[in-house]
């Protein structure tokens, strides 16, 4: 019921916000069941040169945004990677679908309680590639998932490393989604980075000295770098900070080369082609954050037929807002169940919402509100804002920050972030203030913002049934009974009068697939139409998925 309220109160703040340009608006008859492809990299704030960092080399993208529309205040629901896919996938908030905890396969590790788990999202809710699938389109991922309810067989046609499109039928438009995982927080540590600080130290080096190798151009100067105010500025900072623009470098010469590839092959010419990346630097005070730094993202958006192309948007844009954009172009009815905005049919909203909570062994919540100029976060345990997470303290700016603050020399701010939990309260003028380092929330002459903001903020808690108000443990044990998981039940057939065969599944919200080898061949949406043998399994997402069963049509019984 909250959820529906949700939808409900959103519904009306969009109809009184200002209706958008009409120059916004692409045509889309012409776009009918487009070829869609979804470009992600990973671990990236907007440093990039399409969004003005005079330090970024990225003519690939450059170019692809002189014929993009480019989203300049795109922001993550999740400062990182798990509960923001989550969010993407459905176009859900991570905390409506329990899927908040980063991440739930590590609930326990390094923690006095808990254990591995798969969250249970509502069971309407269903991956929109899916329902891309269900639609005639063929889906295909290359090739991260990580949605925290598990990597349901029925979402993709094809699912695996170099998946694409290629096995589709003729004329079968195709959904593609292409992952880069060169800037990933993991990926900037050094390859002689101490082995001693994580057990994942020993398998990233390899990789990490095999990208060094491929860097055959120009090193990023160190001394070129900006240093904000929240880190020292030391050579240590500026070396990683470099390699990490390094990095990003090698990122932007494989989307050129995947970009080429399209081009090579048509699919630049018949295709809508999106850049984002899933979250905010994968540096400290950026990543498991709700800073600016850590949830603002690059988007840009290309169409076949240039509309748009060289042009900005400043409107406010959440990643729940991706799952109907795209369902809206293929045609797709996008179900009422879904939290966000078509980008190019719908009002832009006053403000977008954003969450955090467990961060690998450390137990922590915050949510936060952001319009376009006031961003407002409040924290609800006594976390610091940096706390001590021993995957995040490998990183060589999270090593030096706690050097230099054991030896007490830090700034004020910079040890504000390490020590004692963080303030109850943030509040930011992200116009004057872009890097939010003052904080506004206990200075008089801004009290009305800071109260319309919280209201706002708990409104948006109570609607969206956010399941970050129920401890982990509990949360387990109502989706997980006897902390086992459920599996799905079987799948079942009749004959209708018609003769086409009516699976179904006892477990509410269940995935059906089918075909004559492969039970995952094929997603059911219809009766089939079908005298010959076949094999069907189901899956609910976070289920363990049913046992397969062969189903003979001539024998069933009538529906």
């Amino acid at each position: 019921m909250r959820h529906y309220l949700l939808v409900l109160v959103l519904a009306l703040l969009q109809a009184c916000a200002a209706a958008p340009d009409p120059a916004a608006t692409p045509v889309t008859s012409e776009l009918s069941r487009p070829n869609i492809i979804l470009i992600t990299a990973e671990d990236l704030s907007p440093r990039v040169g399409f969004m003005g960092d005079p330090v970024a080399v990225t003519p690939n993208l450059d170019r692809l945004a002189s014929q993009s529309v480019a989203f300049t205040r795109a922001f993550t629901t999740a400062g990182v990677c798990s509960p923001s896919r989550a969010a993407l996938i459905t176009g859900v908030h991570q905390q409506t679908l329990g899927a908040h905890n980063m991440r739930t396969s590590s609930y326990g590790e390094n923690m006095d309680e808990g254990a591995p788990y798969r969250a249970v999202p509502p069971p309407q809710v269903k991956a929109f590639p899916e329902l891309l699938r269900a639609a005639g389109y063929f889906t295909t991922n290359d090739f991260k998932t990580d949605y925290q309810f598990g990597n349901a067989f029925t979402i993709w046609d094809d699912n695996r490393k170099g998946a694409d499109w290629t096995a589709r039928a003729k004329g079968q438009p195709f959904f593609a989604m292409i992952n880069h995982e060169v800037t990933h927080e993991g990926r900037t540590w050094p390859p002689d980075t101490d082995p001693a600080l994580h057990p994942v130290v020993v398998r990233r080096g390899p990789h990490n000295a095999a990208i060094d190798a491929g860097k055959n151009f120009p090193l990023t100067n160190p001394a070129t770098v900006r240093v904000p105010d929240y880190w020292p500025d030391t050579p240590a900072v500026r070396a990683n900070l470099a390699r990490f623009y390094d990095n990003i470098r090698v990122m932007d010469r494989q989307v050129g080369e995947l970009l080429a590839k399209l081009e090579a092959n048509g699919r630049f010419q018949d295709s809508i082609i999106i850049f984002t990346t899933d979250h905010g630097d994968g540096l400290p005070r950026h990543k498991r954050t709700i800073f600016d730094s850590g949830t603002r993202v690059p988007m840009l958006v290309r169409f076949p037929d240039g509309y748009g192309a060289g042009t900005q948007r400043h409107d406010l844009v959440s990643f729940i807002d991706i799952a109907p954009t795209i369902l809206g172009w293929a045609g797709v009815p996008v179900p009422d169940w879904i939290q966000g905005r078509r980008l190019f049919d719908d009002p832009a909203p006053e403000a977008i919402f954003m969450a955090g909570d467990r961060f690998d062994e450390v137990p922590q919540r915050f949510r936060g509100v952001r319009e376009e100029r006031w961003h407002y976060i409040r924290y609800f345990s006594d976390q610091p804002v940096i706390p001590s997470l021993r995957y995040q303290n490998v990183n060589p700016i999270m090593r030096e920050m706690r050097r230099l603050n054991a030896a007490d020399k830090l700034s004020p701010l910079q040890a504000s972030y390490l020590n004692g939990p963080a303030p109850r309260e943030f509040l930011f003028d992200t116009q004057e203030d872009p890097d939010e380092l003052r904080n506004l929330a206990d200075d008089r002459r801004f009290a009305p913002i800071k109260s319309r903001l919280s209201r706002r903020m708990e409104r948006w808690i109570d609607q969206s049934g956010d399941l970050g108000l129920v401890p982990e443990r509990e949360l387990v044990a109502r989706i997980w009974p006897d902390g086992k998981q459920p599996k799905t039940a079987a799948v079942t057939a009749c004959r209708l009068a018609n003769g086409r065969v009516r699976l179904r599944s006892a477990t509410p919200g269940a995935s059906i697939g089918w075909g004559p080898d492969d039970a995952g061949q094929n997603l059911y949406s219809n009766a089939i139409d079908t005298a010959a043998d076949f094999r069907a399994r189901a899956v609910r997402y976070g289920y363990i998925p049913s046992d397969e069963v062969l189903i003979t049509p001539p024998s069933l019984l009538p529906c």
